[in-house]
């Protein structure tokens, strides 16, 4: 220890801590170059030579394995902030790189000793921040051990491009490709892991998305290999992000391909994330440099439509895949007036989906009314027409080929089955060869063998299960069904409108012929037709009735109705109605919630009101006017002492009773008698009160009647 550095440590610096750091670039280094970890922990010894008690020197070491450009290292920020704190009198490190190989980094640690009166200690010498020339000396060193960390980086980056440019660059590769002991790239030589990845790729090509063959794959319950990070072979179920991964990944045409990521930091937790580059950006590719599963046109096609089907999601919506409403022409409208994709929506009319394109992307972003919508019922069966014209000739060759195509994806289906049963098979064998080969004595090892050889039995027999309900449950083509497939075939329009022909299937056919289809809504509905390949044809059809329009009714109907409301209820009328053939406009039959809308709609005066102006009594209006009690003018009406007419279904009205004539007693009797002319004196019910009573007043008058003379 020379004078100078002496003359550095004051009194101040030897009351404080001397922290010791130490570090190594990766783990590897930290197994292997254990005598730089040596000469690091021997500058402790260096401190204590300087002044320092034992007890004052803090090593850190928390951050072995870690890179001195990394700026998030716990141990150097915990260094840093006792710096801050003034806790520390001296910060040692073997060398510059060692506390820190970032610029910023290393200038702030030397901003903060300068302020808290820190000194720094390395191989070197010691060094004083606060004095210009310590500090030019430390800048200079930390400008060169970056530096020198960027040469390194640049040799090695260097070395892997120039070694990628020629292909002969390792690479991970993904499942399905291996390397031979020759370091060459080579079709894994399991023949059911080739199995599975050229049944993925043909699932692809018939299914049209990845979803749709992960759910094939499900719903046939295959199987998919994973390669494991021990370098063991795995299979699981094949799922959404791993198909994805194969459809893009170029080495399955038998390319070399580097550069296809890049990493980046993002603020503002500056956390580096690895982005896709487009194709035109990558370092290398180098078509047929080892055997692929797929062509390079067939790996352009898959990624062209990969990117259709995400399209499906953007803001100008193309096709995407085909799903399972029935409009026929998903995604391939386009509106007339603004340009834009036209969308999709259902509504049930008839118990049957109907579809309705609209155009609503100003509606959605700028809050505009809808462009324009039409009913897609008519568009569909214009264009299923011209679908058939044209196809019809080559109908016949399509189906059979589509015929052999199921025949063989059956074939497939069922041989890579079969591999799996072969593969738990193999397993359990080799479970039994190492449970039998076991030393009897060793008791737990033998246990745990006995145990995983029962679960791979179990497996097998499970593998052989599902392989046969599997093959038992697969429709096979037998005589009858490929005649009946070449009768639909000479017939294509019924092969096309056939209800067991799923939509996705009619849509699929569309887009073989079809590229878009352009609709306007004026007068008439016009549709511009794109085909593949240039040809346009424009069709014109009768603008689709609006709902109001459907809903309207027959004059004539309104007309029957109002006849047959003079002497019939609701219910009467609809049962009228029905046996005469009539049909409402919406609906199978008349109902009596339909004839109640129909009066309501038209203002037709109801039955009700018809029998109330006609004089007819309510049953309370019947009672009070007989002065009993409703249920005896129920009763009387049973039993038909009182006139009553039905005006709904249940309620009645009364026909009143005819007027009573004014009667005066009888002037014999005193029975009641009706009265004949006005001002008569007397009335007599009968002639003979008549007779008697004359009689009698003639005797009380004292009349006496004569005698006649002979």
């Amino acid at each position: 220890m020379n004078l100078e550095a002496t003359s550095k440590i004051t009194t101040s610096h030897l009351s404080r801590a001397a922290y010791l750091y130490v570090r190594q670039s990766t783990l590897r280094q930290v197994m292997e170059n254990t005598e730089s970890t040596k000469r690091q922990y021997a500058l402790r010894e260096r401190a204590m030579q300087m002044g320092w008690q034992p007890d004052q020197v803090v090593v850190i070491d928390s951050d072995l394995g870690r890179s001195g450009a990394d700026s998030d290292r716990v141990g150097f920020q915990r260094m840093v902030a006792a710096v801050g704190m003034g806790e520390v009198g001296v910060v040692i490190g073997l060398e510059v790189s060692r506390l820190a190989r970032s610029s910023s980094d290393w200038h702030r640690l030397l901003e903060i000793c300068a302020l808290s009166d820190t000194l720094i200690l390395d191989e070197d010498g010691l060094y004083d921040p606060a004095h210009f020339n310590d500090r030019l000396v430390l800048g200079m060193k930390g400008t060169m051990s970056e530096a020198e960390l960027h040469v390194i980086r640049s040799r090695l980056v260097g070395g892997q491009q120039a070694k990628a440019r020629r292909g002969e660059l390792k690479v991970h590769l993904p499942i399905g490709l291996v390397y031979d002991a020759t370091d060459k790239i080579v079709l894994d030589p399991d023949l059911s892991v080739q199995g599975a990845i050229r049944e993925f790729f043909a699932t692809f090509v018939r299914t049209g998305s990845a979803t749709a063959t992960v759910r094939s794959f499900h719903q046939r319950g295959l199987l998919f290999p994973r390669r494991l990070s021990t370098g063991e072979l795995a299979w699981g179920s094949l799922v959404l992000h791993r198909a994805l991964q194969i459809l893009k990944n170029p080495c399955y045409t038998g390319a070399y391909v580097y550069g296809r990521t890049k990493m980046t930091k993002t603020l503002p937790d500056l956390k580096a994330k690895q982005r896709c580059l487009p194709q035109d950006q990558w370092q290398t590719l180098i078509l047929d440099q080892h055997p692929g599963y797929i062509t390079w046109a067939e790996y352009e096609a898959n990624i062209a439509k990969l990117k259709a089907n995400a399209a499906a999601y953007g803001l100008d919506r193309r096709a995407g895949p085909p799903r399972e409403g029935p409009a026929l022409l998903q995604g391939l409208v386009i509106c007339g007036r603004c340009g834009m994709r036209m969308t999709v929506s259902y509504h049930t009319r008839h118990g049957k989906s109907v579809p309705l394109y609209r155009c609503q992307r100003k509606g959605i972003e700028e809050a505009e009314p809808i462009c324009q919508s039409i009913n897609g019922a008519a568009i569909d069966r214009s264009i299923a027409e011209l679908l058939v014209n044209a196809v019809t000739p080559l109908a016949l060759a399509v189906t059979l080929q589509v015929q052999d195509e199921l025949a063989n994806q059956a074939a497939d289906t069922d041989r890579m089955r079969y591999q799996q049963v072969e593969r738990a098979r193999y397993e359990a064998e080799l479970a039994q060869r190492r449970y039998l080969h076991v030393d009897p004595g060793n008791r737990l090892v033998a246990a745990t063998l006995e145990a995983e050889w029962n679960a791979k039995l179990n497996a097998l027999v499970q593998a052989q299960d599902d392989y046969e309900r599997q093959r038992e449950a697969d429709v096979l083509f037998d005589e009858a069904k490929r005649q009946r497939i070449l009768g639909l075939a000479a017939d294509f329009p019924r092969l096309f409108r056939d209800p067991e022909t799923p939509a996705q299937l009619r849509k699929r056919m569309i887009r073989l012929l079809i590229e878009d289809v352009t609709l306007l809504k004026e007068d008439e509905v016009t549709l511009h037709v794109r085909f593949r390949g240039g040809r346009t044809q424009s069709l014109t059809i009768a603008r689709p009735k609006s709902a109001a329009e459907l809903a309207k009714l027959d004059p004539t109907i309104v007309s029957e109705v109002d006849r047959l409301m003079e002497d019939n209820t609701d219910a009467e009328i609809a049962s009228a109605l029905n046996a005469r053939g009539y049909q409402p406009p919406l609906g199978a039959q008349f109902t009596v919630s339909i004839i109640a809308k129909i009066r309501t709609a038209y203002g037709l005066e109801s039955r009700f009101n018809r029998l109330r102006n006609k004089g007819m009594l309510t049953l309370d209006e019947m009672a009070q006017a007989l002065g009993v009690h409703p249920s005896t003018v129920n009763k009387h009406a049973r039993r038909g002492w009182l006139v009553s007419v039905a005006y709904n279904g249940k309620q009645r009205l009364y026909a009143p009773l005819p007027p009573v004539e004014p009667t005066i007693p009888c002037a014999r009797c005193q029975k009641p008698t009706p009265e004949r002319t006005r001002g008569q004196r007397r009335r007599y019910c009968s002639a003979t009160c008549r007779t008697s009573d004359y009689a009698a007043r003639r005797r009380e008058s004292g009349w006496v009647r004569p005698r006649r003379e002979r």
